[in-house]
């Protein structure tokens, strides 16, 4: 193992990673361009750290009321399984292994991915579009995960189903594509209803939603199955909700198709989604949002995490006192193995 090179991939905030993904985007197709960036909200690299200097870990998970199952250590080869890039994990899993192994000195994050990305696209004879933001993912997935964990993970990745066995030009004009409304859509007195398509972590599908509803007020209609014995957040719907007033961060999730046919955030969950710590963009309309506050005007595509907390203040360090409002969650603890693994005990 190349120890320069790790430690020099580490010394990277998440700020450094975020800003070479980002001047990578031209570079990543659009089935996976939102979802690259949302990853890197899932599993945040400040937040990780915050725990692992923690002297008492479990006290640092309840001071941010952190419930669900945070992390990649239990998800090395699966936390990316919402990207087209996906089907390509093995190939970078061993390129980055590799990489690691080698005797190069480290460049800078962009051209390192970029290396990476070329190597797995030769090696799977796949664009470089397709492999650039899984390339990404695999070398954050080092610094996160640890080098001796990555290489002991089996490295293999889901067989794609559904709507993602389609072309990737295929599956983004899906995803634009609005449900058909019938003969008589064009009529202004019909509730148009539209799919909310899902994936979370244990879970996939879709509910119905009508025009200009809540998100999360949708998915609790939806009693098909037993949610909460797949996500004990989940009460009501695939969707985790707790509050429905912008006050938890139960609801946040991740969107990688329709952003656009959602409603702004207003003034409140610009607010709350900084004291959650959930680095929403400033875009007008935004890929990461609160469920209970988004309104669908169309079909949208989202990707749900498996875990909620409140984090500005304490781990971001951009939210003021008076910004605060009182938790209206219960903090969880973590599977013991996740502690474990982050004390590294």
């Amino acid at each position: 193992m190349n120890q320069a090179f790790i430690e020099k991939l580490e010394s990277h905030i998440e700020a450094d990673w975020l800003s070479a993904v980002e001047s990578l985007l031209p570079s990543i197709h659009e089935v996976d361009r939102n979802a690259v960036q949302i990853w890197f909200r899932f599993y945040p690299l400040d937040l990780v750290r915050f725990l692992e200097n923690a002297e008492d870990v479990e006290q640092a998970i309840k001071g941010i009321n952190l419930e669900g199952d945070f992390g990649v250590l239990d998800k090395i080869d699966s936390s990316h399984r919402f990207l087209y890039g996906h089907r390509y994990w093995p190939h970078v899993k061993q390129a980055v292994i590799a990489r690691a192994d080698s005797d190069a000195d480290f460049s800078d994050l962009k051209t390192e991915i970029s290396n990476i990305a070329k190597s797995v696209a030769k090696e799977a004879k796949a664009d470089e579009k397709l492999t650039t933001a899984i390339a990404a993912l695999g070398l954050a997935t080092l610094v996160q995960a640890g080098y001796d964990d990555l290489k002991a993970a089996p490295g293999v990745a889901q067989k794609p189903s559904g709507l993602m066995t389609k072309s990737p030009d295929a599956i983004v004009a899906e995803r634009a594509k609005d449900d058909s409304q019938g003969v008589f859509g064009f009529l202004k007195t019909v509730d148009k209803k539209f799919s909310v398509n899902f994936n979370a972590f244990a879970y996939e599908g879709s509910f119905d939603i009508i025009n200009d509803e809540e998100i999360a007020s949708a998915s609790q209609k939806d009693r098909s199955r037993d949610w909460q014995s797949m996500d004990s957040r989940c009460w009501e719907g695939p969707v985790p909700v707790e509050c429905t007033s912008a006050s938890c961060g139960t609801c946040w999730v991740g969107v990688v198709g329709g952003q656009e046919k959602l409603s702004e955030p207003s003034v409140r969950e610009r607010k709350q989604m900084k004291v959650f710590g959930y680095n929403q963009p400033d875009d007008a309309k935004p890929f990461l949002r609160l469920a209970c506050q988004a309104k669908a005007s169309g079909k949208t595509t989202l990707v749900i995490p498996p875990w909620n907390a409140v984090f500005g203040k304490k781990v971001r360090r951009n939210v003021e006192d008076s910004e605060l409002e009182p938790a209206t969650t219960s903090a969880k603890k973590l599977r013991e193995t996740i502690t474990t693994a982050v004390t590294g005990e």
